[in-house]
This record gives structure tokens, C-alpha cells and sequence, in this order.
């Protein structure tokens, strides 16, 4: 085998895939067929769960001090993010380059291989193995792997050379990005409808404004290259009235907006994540975030599988619990779309939804929506309202110093927090040890109302996901333990 795993794709989600593969013993070789980064940043910033997911890895630091902000939209509806405790709209004016440049730091620095200009042709499932066909520097070579992962974005090479289905529509529409340098623009951050389509823009420092334009009505179109940076100003000019061809382009792009999603996750020993399982409008920013987050599921379901912690069964949860992940976002996309870029013929149904938005349960569900922090999976089958959901940051206090549930989380093992100093569940986990952390631990300065406050156990997979909780779960902790992390030793 020349990698145990290889991930086609060195974007966030390959990039994040690989890290957490290493950090669950596995090796793995990451294909990308660009030479080099391309310094180009679709995305601005991220979510607040992929905060928190960075901040459970221990990346979040590299990026230095970042802002975040609690007002964001829904189809450019205002919602305060500020409504659900704690959370926030997301980290602002993080470039995806910058984004992708720490990932990689990050996963090259547990040991992933990366080769740069390789190019995947083809790929035939054996069954118990995958030969990949690569054209790389040297010409062509195969190359053998257990599983291989597509992470290669929305026209994936491995989602159409394994035979996936990708049911959706295509794009109706087409939209510019550019970021230009040298022109004085009217910050519209959440963007703003005007008669003839939809304009955004915001300023990235340095002189530089990032703009994206929709005009109604203009045809989806499929381009080899980027479009010239004239006809981008030409359009911006007819929607907003502003002369922008003086500037100068520091990058541009077109994107349209399909809603297309594979029918499964996984077909054999292949598997896809991120833009290869899912394409969509990238409203609301919430395309890379979803995509950090399918690999931060799948890779330690993966590396238990092929390290042999785990039955290869496991692996059947990842379609099971990101797929409906998926789905909700091509909905809320298409609803963005639908009132961001239609007519007139919208707005009462955008008034409505404005009036809506005052209501405090309708701000929650929708900052939810978009944030993923309301993202609960099938894993108990209990009453308590805690299985499913995100482990909320909870600072611990231990008999050699504090900790935080966050930090537990930086090995990408599980974690099993003994918060009653309970003999007997220390020693119903003990089978467990090498795959799972077992921590005693009291809560510091917790809320008495909290979603921990009756807890006296609490299992935590890799992923920052509730396992299981006691009192609350169905299941017993040996049960739970058995499901996520395979036979006791």
C-alpha cells in the first residue's frame, strides 16, 4: 500500500481530513493536482462551530487574534447570532487561503504526506483496496490505498469515477466575485437588493473591496477561466450606477447556483466530503464551514476503522449523520437564494420573514440554521436534550490544575468526563483506555441551569459530539462505548 488513505483535494476539507487521520494514527497522502496554493479566497472567515472545531484541534491560536461579530442574515434578512448563549455570527476577515495555509501547516506537521501537481485520472474499488491512476511530474503512476476520500470540490474527479449519484439542478444564474483594488465602495456587508439583481460588498484592508454582483436575469454560463474583469464592472455599474473600471483586480471569479447532493456518502472503500458530496449558493458563507466539519466526522471514524479499533460499520454512521446535514443546507440555501436574488414578486414574503426575525425563537432557529450549532445526531435514543448535540465548553477543574472540555478535545480521542468521581463508571470504561480518555474532573463556574448541571458522566466522541450522559440516556455507558469505539480490549 503506498497510503493506508489517499484524499484527492488539498482545500479545507482535504487538508482538515488529513490532520485528523493523523492525529488518529493513520498515514495518509493528500493528491492535489494545483502545483501551488493559488492565494485565491472564496471564503471570508468562518462559522462559530467551525471555531469551536478549531479550537477543540488547538489550531485556533495560529490564526492569531481574530473578531468576531454577532450580526449576520438569512437571505439578507438582519438576525442577531447574539440570541443563542454564547455564539456568534462567526470569525470575520480570515481569508480561506490563510485558512487553508494553517491546515496544512497543521497536517503536515503530524506527518501527512501532500504531493502537489498530481492529478487523479481514475480509481477501481478491488474491494479490498483502491487503485488510484495519477498523472503527476513524473508521468503517470498508480498508486494502491485502503480507502480513498474525495475531497476535490464541486466538479470531483473521484465523485464521477466512482459512480456516485448526484441528483439536484444545475445553476440558473451566474454572479461575479472580485476583489479590487483602488476604487472607493459603499460597504453593503450583508448585501443589498436593487432593482436590476442583488450587490455586496466589504472592505478587506489594504485598499482592497471584495464586491459580488448578481444581476437578474443573466444566464448561468460554463466558463474555462475567469470572466474579464470588465464585464464584472460593467454589471456592477448598471446595478449600483458606480464606475469601477478604474481599479484593479486582485482576483476574479464567477459561481452559480446549483443545489446538487450525492445520494450516499460512501460507495465501498470510496468516500466523498465537503463541495464533492454537495454543491450549492454559498450563502451565508456556509459551504467551507459544512465541508471542515463532514471531515471532522469522518476522519476518526475512518482512522478507527482502518486501525482496527473499530468494525468497518462505523463508517456507516458518516453518511448517516452528515447527509441530513447536507440536505438542510441545500434547503437553506435555495431559501436564501430564492429571497436574496428574485424580484420584486419576493418582497412581501421578505417583510414577513423580517417580522418574523423579531421574535426570538425564530432568530434562534435560523442563527442555529446557518451555524451549525444546532446540529443534533441520532446517537441515544434518551430524553435528555444533551446526546446528539455539540459538548458546550465547560471549564473543568482537575487535582493537577484546570482544564476545559475543549482542551480534552485536542488528541481527537474520546473523552469520558467523570464529573462525580464515580468509581464504578472508571472501571465499566477501563476496556476503553486506549482509545478513550478518562478524566475526573469537577465543573468550574458552571451555569445551574446548564445542559451539565445534573450530569454525573459524560462521553464525548472525537468529533465534540455527546455520546452519552448520565442520568439522561437510554443506553448503558458500556452499550455507548461499544457503538462508537468498538469492542473493549
Amino acid at each position: 500500500m503506498d497510503a493506508s488513505v489517499i484524499v484527492v483535494g488539498a482545500g479545507p476539507a482535504g487538508l482538515m481530513l488529513a490532520g485528523e487521520l493523523r492525529l488518529g494514527g493513520v498515514d495518509v497522502m493528500v493528491l492535489e493536482q494545483l502545483p501551488q496554493r493559488t492565494g485565491e479566497s472564496r471564503g471570508l472567515g468562518f462559522t462559530a462551530r467551525t471555531m469551536e472545531v478549531f479550537d477543540q484541534r488547538g489550531i485556533l491560536p495560529a490564526f492569531g487574534p481574530v473578531e468576531t461579530s454577532t450580526q449576520g442574515h438569512f437571505g439578507g434578512r438582519p438576525v442577531d447570532f447574539g440570541v443563542l448563549e454564547g455564539a456568534h455570527y462567526g470569525v470575520k476577515a480570515v481569508p480561506q487561503s490563510t485558512t487553508e495555509s494553517v491546515l496544512e501547516e497543521w497536517a503536515l506537521g503530524r506527518g501527512a504526506e501532500l504531493l502537489r501537481g498530481h492529478t487523479v485520472r481514475a480509481l477501481t474499488d478491488e474491494g479490498d483496496h483502491v487503485v488510484v491512476e495519477v498523472e503527476g511530474p513524473d508521468g503517470p503512476r498508480s498508486l494502491t490505498t485502503r480507502y480513498v476520500v474525495g475531497c476535490d470540490g464541486g466538479r470531483s474527479t473521484v465523485r464521477k469515477a466512482a459512480g456516485f449519484d448526484f441528483p439536484g439542478t444545475s445553476a440558473n444564474r451566474e454572479m461575479f466575485l472580485a476583489d479590487i483594488r483602488g476604487c472607493e465602495i459603499t460597504p453593503r456587508p450583508i448585501g443589498e437588493t436593487v432593482p436590476l439583481g442583488m450587490v455586496m460588498s466589504a472592505p478587506l484592508g489594504d485598499g482592497v473591496d471584495r464586491i459580488i454582483v448578481c444581476e437578474r436575469g443573466a444566464p448561468a454560463r460554463r466558463r474555462t477561466g475567469p470572466p474579464p474583469y470588465q464585464e464584472v464592472a460593467a454589471a456592477w455599474q448598471r446595478l449600483t450606477g458606480q464606475d469601477i473600471s478604474h481599479g484593479e483586480p486582485v482576483w476574479v471569479s464567477a459561481f452559480g447556483d446549483p443545489a446538487r447532493q450525492v445520494s450516499a456518502y460512501r460507495r465501498g472503500r470510496v468516500l466523498l466530503a465537503g463541495d464533492s458530496a454537495h454543491v450549492h449558493l454559498p450563502a451565508g458563507g456556509q459551504g467551507m464551514n459544512v465541508s471542515v466539519q463532514d471531515s471532522v466526522n469522518l476522519g476518526w471514524k475512518l482512522a478507527a476503522v482502518v486501525s482496527g479499533r473499530a468494525p468497518a460499520g462505523l463508517l456507516d454512521t458518516y453518511h448517516e449523520e452528515r447527509h441530513p446535514v447536507g440536505r438542510r443546507l441545500l434547503m437553506n440555501t435555495q431559501a436564501q437564494g430564492m429571497l436574496f436574488l428574485s424580484g420584486d414578486e419576493m418582497q412581501p414574503l421578505r417583510d414577513v420573514l423580517s417580522e418574523l426575525i423579531r421574535y426570538d425563537e425564530v432568530s434562534r432557529h435560523l442563527a442555529g440554521m446557518v451555524s451549525g450549532l444546532d446540529i443534533r445526531y441520532e446517537v441515544d435514543g434518551g430524553e435528555h436534550p444533551l446526546p446528539g448535540m455539540r459538548m458546550p465548553h465547560q471549564e473543568l477543574v482537575r487535582a493537577d490544575g484546570k482544564t476545559s472540555t475543549t482542551e480534552l478535545l485536542h488528541p481527537a480521542r474520546g473523552v469520558l468526563l467523570d464529573i462525580a468521581d464515580d468509581a464504578d463508571v472508571r472501571e465499566a470504561a477501563t476496556g476503553w483506555s486506549d482509545r478513550v480518555d478518562i478524566v475526573t474532573a469537577s465543573l468550574h463556574d458552571a451555569p445551574p441551569q446548564g445542559p451539565l448541571s445534573e450530569a454525573r458522566a459524560v462521553l464525548v466522541r472525537p468529533d465534540g459530539y455527546v455520546a452519552w450522559i448520565s442520568p439522561g440516556s437510554r443506553a448503558g455507558l458500556t452499550e455507548a462505548l461499544d457503538r462508537w469505539f468498538g469492542p473493549a480490549r
